[in-house]
């Protein structure tokens, strides 16, 4: 499949493709561009299958994602990579298969390998339709509401959300592919072997998706520690896009 891709800078700048985590969307990286990137790279983020506007049909495994990554990446060559969450973990299962689309990878709060049971349990609570009374509504009902910026992370939801006849908002999610997504990301990882390309890892150790086993996976990665909680994107946003600017200068 070929992915919607929102782009950001000049088209001969270096190109920069980002992923976005499960039940996001390609706009998350809008701010970061706008504000720090699109200067110097030309950023490229698309909606992964299931989300955003891009198909939704499935299969939602990751051999699937991939071939849309592929499919929609690959004449552009060895580029670098910023992955998010879900999108983190996409890098890795890329590395796996295509390495030579992969010159330097940027993980950001990656979804390395999720918990059996923590998985399972957000994959049930993701079987509910996504529907708020607002977007203010979906912001303030996260867990990490009190920990992040409200206003970056408002003017991003109201990219994601759309309005339904009766006022409410749905985030654009196919909650089969979350479903799926979720189960995907307890499987174990590729081999961290296959991550031969420079690597950044960016990570929140308060939030905890991200453990110790996995940063000694990856001892050649370039690690930043962050504070805040797993949407580094709204509580971190100068660290993130100074840590990025800085590992891909």
């Amino acid at each position: 499949m070929k992915l919607h891709v929102f782009e950001w800078g000049e088209q001969d700048a270096p190109p920069v493709v980002c992923l976005h985590g499960v039940t996001a969307h390609g706009e998350r990286y809008r701010q970061l561009a706008e504000e720090r990137w699109a200067g110097r790279f030309h950023v490229l983020a698309p909606d992964l299958r299931g989300h955003g506007r891009s198909g939704w049909e499935p299969p939602w495994t990751f051999a699937q994602h991939v071939e849309d990554l592929v499919e929609t990446f690959g004449s552009l060559g060895r580029v670098d990579w910023v992955g998010h969450s879900f999108g983190g973990r996409l890098i890795l299962e890329l590395a796996g298969r295509r390495p030579d689309l992969i010159r330097r990878a940027v993980l950001l709060d990656p979804a390395i390998q999720i918990l059996p049971h923590v998985a399972e349990w957000v994959a049930d609570s993701e079987r509910a339709d996504p529907v708020y009374d607002s977007v203010e509504a979906y912001v303030d009902s996260r867990e990490d509401a009190g920990g992040l910026d409200r206003d970056r992370a408002l003017r991003d939801m109201a990219l994601h959300m759309e309005t339904l006849p009766d006022g409410r908002v749905r985030r654009r999610t196919s909650q089969p592919a979350v479903v799926s997504i979720y189960g995907e990301l307890a499987s174990a990882p590729p081999s961290p072997e296959t991550l031969a390309a420079p690597t950044l890892l960016l990570y929140a150790p308060d939030y905890g998706l991200v453990h110790d086993s996995h940063l000694a996976a990856y001892p050649e990665a370039e690690v930043v520690a962050v504070p805040g909680m797993h949407m580094v994107m709204w509580s971190e946003f100068g660290a993130v896009a100074d840590a990025v600017e800085r590992f891909l200068a």
